[in-house]
């Protein structure tokens, strides 16, 4: 009996001593998430991505650890924070625009990269080609310059005697190129001049308000750039300040006091990349994912911001709006 008693007593240690390291051996996967602009400034998108995973049944802290990283505006940091990612080895790192993905790539070759929002990702060289990335890097593209000269169409109809727009860019952003070779085609079809202004740093915000106004400028559209993100409220108040029509490629400047947005949804981007995260969890290799590109747009107008620069939205141009801020 005591024998028959020793032996179940051997059998249970052995089977809870397998049944530890079972669960030992389970590993909780790790992700990056690399953001230039401050985690509050991208609180949107950053809930979204948890959304994404939370759908899939991921959540932080549980089955999943997320490590955050934020360069807080500051672009001379996100260097070094990929370069911190890839040190700790995690499984995926996922990035919320084109130099943070620039930045990772340059850390890794070979953690797999989830863009969120890239303007051109091949022109970029993180893809070979949206079908077949190749590499590390897939994700989605939100296709900016593509829907610049849809931006330049909305501020015609807005106001149809606009002559002269000023654009405010970041030459160092990829695919900005490319929106102004598109947005100067279109400028030709709606018979409107542009002016160039280049925004590298919030030094030269107002630099370029001030060269817009004394070139006479009729309104101001504002392209993607990483580093405009915690400098939203300036860019809005000195357009507003100029009583100047602006168009944005982000919602949250428009709910900051802008006139309008056109733009790719960025939060169900960002939805949306946490499936890929899920595929690369899995087993599925970045290269073999082909880039997605948007599937929803939306446009934003302020009513209010409208009426405190004198201008009237035409009811036609309302009437097509997802959303209207009064």
């Amino acid at each position: 009996m005591k024998k028959l008693n020793l032996s179940l007593l051997f059998g249970v240690i052995v089977s809870l001593s397998f049944s530890a390291e079972a669960q030992q051996s389970k590993k909780i996967p790790r992700v990056g998430y690399l953001t230039v602009a401050s985690l509050s400034a991208n609180a949107a998108r950053v809930n979204a991505f948890r959304q994404g995973l939370r759908e899939l049944g991921y959540i932080e802290g549980k089955n999943i650890v997320i490590e955050w990283r934020s360069a807080d505006g500051k672009a001379e940091r996100q260097e070094a924070l990929a370069a911190e990612l890839a040190a700790l080895g995690i499984d995926v790192i996922v990035t919320s625009g084109t130099t943070m993905t620039r930045s990772a790539k340059a850390a890794t070759s070979t953690i797999p990269i989830v863009m969120t929002q890239d303007n051109d990702p091949v022109s970029a060289g993180f893809v070979a080609s949206l079908s077949r990335p190749g590499g590390n890097v897939t994700g989605l593209s939100n296709l900016a310059p593509e829907i610049s000269g849809k931006r330049l169409e909305l501020l015609k109809e807005v106001g149809p005697r606009l002559q002269r727009i000023a654009v405010l860019g970041d030459s160092n952003e990829p695919g900005n190129s490319k929106s102004i070779n598109e947005m100067e085609a279109a400028a030709g079809v709606f018979g409107l001049q542009l002016q160039i202004l280049n925004l590298l740093s919030q030094k030269d915000i107002e630099t370029a308000f001030r060269n817009a106004t004394q070139a006479h400028a009729d309104a101001i559209l504002v392209l993607p750039s990483a580093i405009h993100a915690d400098y939203r409220g300036r860019i809005v108040n000195l357009a507003l300040k100029s009583r100047l029509p602006s168009i944005y490629y982000n919602p949250q400047f428009v709910e900051l006091g802008g006139l309008m947005s056109y733009s790719p949804s960025f939060t169900d981007l960002s939805r949306r990349a946490a499936t890929y995260v899920d595929k690369i969890l899995k087993g599925a290799k970045p290269g073999d994912l082909p880039v997605e590109q948007p599937t929803k747009f939306e446009m934003v107008i302020n009513l209010k911001t409208a009426k405190q620069i004198g201008l009237t939205i035409p009811p036609n141009v309302l009437a097509r709006a997802d959303r209207v801020i009064k």
